[in-house]
């Protein structure tokens, strides 16, 4: 095997720093810690307003061709919203939707005509690919399609469906003669009890169950061949890139409820931010924010520029492992600095925490991707 050759290119327009500037002005505002607690108790677990605001913005429809009614800004251009999302723990559909428009956009002109329009006027997508064995590599759905005239049958369930329950468009990966596929199913194709809801760590995602079972599509909503491999491998990178992006922001956020502490709470007759024991740590966090940031906006430089796949793959695995454990720590810390309190409902430590458990397994903790990197680099 030929070792990847790394590229040191990393790029940030002045585009992307006036999304970032007005996302982080946006998610400030529409998403204090009250809103985040109230959303998680709510019903939808999130608020239909502010995802109107957001596709208002062009948010939806960031990485969608001009020709579907996008603005064909890329991927890249993703993470300057994905970021801040993260930072102040925003629960939106936009996720979901961003993972369901990267596959569809591998998918003929006909279906991509079909969904991103509509996407991109605000329609709600997301992507079911995990199933109850939990592997990581998405060709290896067991569930089937299997052809009947100018239709298939989907035979299985999924787990982990973020948004099930809201979105309008549901993209389902499957085995069809041996192979990887994908359908698109319309929320209305969905029968009665599919739906189950999921109990995550984190209680500002939705999460579900998806027994297909017996679920009719045409063919003409099916990604089939180098189209589904394409697929599965746009989905993936979107999925790493953006939770990488998150990541970096709730970094950030966790970091702020540290310091905010440190400067607050007395010990002894001291600021406790002033022991040495735990200002390392907090500049551990702080080291560990900036990695992540350079790796997630170097892996969207490589995506903007169309480097190989290779290259593009090195650096998302290096950005979600880093990504991974530096937001984990971040969270950890949060917690053990607050004490007791640190483990309560009304600490925001644990909201962090929270956040950090769910993006460090999604599409493959730190150890999964160090073993691809080190058989791509070694």
């Amino acid at each position: 095997m030929t070792a990847v050759k790394l590229k040191a290119t990393m790029t940030f327009s002045e585009e992307q720093s006036m999304l970032l500037d007005t996302a982080t002005e946006f998610f400030r505002s529409k998403s204090p810690t009250s809103v985040v607690r109230d959303l998680m108790l709510s019903e939808d677990g999130y608020d239909d307003a502010v995802w109107r605001e957001m596709v208002d913005l062009g948010w939806s429809g960031l990485a969608i061709p001009e020709a579907c009614g996008g603005s064909d800004l890329g991927l890249a251009a993703a993470v300057t919203i994905a970021e801040p999302m993260g930072r102040w723990l925003s629960a939106t559909p936009w996720l979901s939707t961003q993972l369901f428009v990267q596959g569809v956009l591998a998918a003929d002109d006909a279906l991509r005509s079909a969904c991103l329009p509509a996407v991109a006027e605000g329609a709600i997508g997301t992507v079911a690919l995990c199933e109850v064995d939990g592997d990581w590599d998405l060709e290896a759905a067991g569930l089937t399609l299997r052809e009947t005239g100018s239709q298939a049958a989907l035979s299985g369930t999924k787990t982990f469906v973020l948004n099930a329950d809201a979105a309008d468009f549901l993209l389902i990966s499957g085995n069809l003669e041996g192979a990887p596929a994908l359908a698109v199913l319309d929320r209305e194709s969905l029968p009665a009890g599919a739906l189950h809801r999921e109990t995550l760590i984190d209680d500002t995602r939705r999460s579900f169950e998806l027994i297909l079972d017996g679920v009719q599509v045409p063919d003409d909503r099916l990604i089939r061949g180098e189209r589904a491999l394409t697929a599965l491998s746009r989905i993936r990178n979107a999925a790493l890139l953006l939770i990488s992006a998150e990541s970096a922001g709730g970094i950030a956020g966790a970091l702020e409820v540290i310091v905010e502490y440190l400067n607050t709470r007395t010990a002894f007759g001291r600021k406790i931010g002033s022991y040495q024991g735990l200002k390392h740590p907090t500049v551990d966090i702080l080291i560990g924010l900036e990695r992540t940031r350079s790796h997630v906006y170097h892996a969207a430089s490589l995506i903007e520029a169309g480097e190989s796949e290779e290259a593009i793959d090195v650096a998302l695995r290096m950005a979600k492992a880093q990504a991974s454990e530096a937001f984990a720590f971040a969270g950890d810390r949060a917690i053990q600095f607050h004490g007791g309190f640190g483990f309560t409902w009304e600490c925001d430590a644990q909201l962090y925490l929270k956040r950090a458990l769910w993006a460090q397994y999604a599409f493959g903790d730190a150890i999964h991707h160090r073993r691809h990197l080190a058989e791509a680099l070694l």
